[in-house]
């Protein structure tokens, strides 16, 4: 799909530059919950089709950051996803992590008690790793401030010592092309970039990996055959990564699946490039430097008042203005914040 076409489908207020908080839906995943929730409030179907929409979802995702299907599993929020993964580190495990890492992907590590977590700068992270490295988590898009990982420099200072590799994505994947296969694990979350409802994820998770995790949270839906797992024992899990999946909250993976679909049908290329494009044009606006991002942030005096007397909805991450550029976003709206903070 031509990009220009898309930009049709999403029914934005003027001045929104915050998809680093929050992603909008375009309007075929809005229309496909408002029905789902239609067919809820009169019960005129069972719960099969809404379910159908978590597997369609989980195989684009899957060919978004080139991995299997079967290595995808799904649940609700990037640090349940991390939970199994922290859970099995073994005593005195020593974590290496971003010193401004989102804590999605930070308390999952220091909630061991017995696991030993050191912090330093994200730009700093590939020349920290050393032979008493266990694992590196990271994002590879840094909430606070836009900045991209060196994921290559990273991958390559973890396998040289012998260390797991851990990524959050959830402000990259969509608009940033990457091989999760790279990593051991990779989450993300799908209410941002990928525009779907709160409470859909995602995790890579290599077999490797898989190996040394216990599915604590699994249910019903972890499954061998969902509809075999109903009741009474023995246990009977999915040989691959749905034994990590958690029950679906049907109606998040209504509205992602048509979402995912239609980034799918972009390309995450040509999302990378309008984005960056529109993010430097308002950095280049405003002084500074172009960058490779599509969430950038700036110091400017008065900067959150100006913006919202202008209509313009961003954020402040660690005492900057955060904004945040993606595939509804026009030069309108950039110029909007431009002349807000000139």
């Amino acid at each position: 799909m031509d990009l220009a076409d898309a930009k049709g489908l999403w029914d934005p207020e003027p001045g929104w530059l915050n998809t680093a908080s929050y992603g909008l839906p375009p309007r075929p995943a809005w229309d496909a919950v408002q029905d789902a929730l239609g067919a809820w409030r009169a019960g005129r179907t069972s719960w099969e089709p809404w379910g159908k929409a978590t597997e369609l979802a989980r195989g684009a995702f899957a060919r978004l950051v080139a991995v299997p299907t079967a290595d995808v599993a799904v649940g609700a929020a990037v640090s349940q996803l991390l939970a199994p993964v922290a859970a099995a580190l073994p005593d005195g495990a020593r974590v290496l992590v971003p010193d401004m890492e989102f804590t999605s992907n930070l308390f999952p590590w220091l909630a061991q008690p017995r696991v030993n977590v050191r912090a330093v700068p994200a730009d700093k992270l590939a020349g920290a790793v050393d032979a008493g490295t266990d694992l590196v988590a990271f994002s590879l898009v840094q909430s606070s401030d836009g900045a991209v990982a060196a994921y290559d420099e990273v991958v390559a200072a973890a396998r040289a010592h012998g260390a797991l590799v851990v990524v959050d994505a959830t402000q990259a994947c969509g608009w940033l092309p990457f091989d999760a296969s790279r990593a051991d694990a990779v989450v993300v979350a799908a209410y941002k970039w990928l525009m779907g409802p709160r409470g859909a994820a995602f995790a890579y998770l290599s077999p490797e990996l898989r190996e040394r995790l216990v599915p604590s949270a699994a249910g019903w839906y972890a499954g061998d055959d969902v509809h075999a797992a109903y009741y009474g024992p023995p246990l009977r899990l999915a040989p691959d990564a749905r034994r990590f999946d958690i029950s679906p909250a049907w109606f998040s993976w209504v509205g992602l699946a048509p979402a995912l679909d239609l980034v799918e049908r972009i390309g995450v290329p040509a999302i990378n490039a309008h984005n960056v494009a529109l993010a430097n044009r308002f950095l280049t606006a405003l002084g500074r430097p172009p960058g490779e991002s599509a969430i950038v942030t700036v110091d400017v005096p008065g900067a959150q008042e100006r913006l919202a007397a202008a209509g313009v909805r961003a954020a402040v991450r660690a005492g900057r203005v955060r904004a945040s550029f993606h595939l509804y976003s026009t030069e309108q709206d950039v110029d909007m914040a431009v002349n807000a903070l000139v």
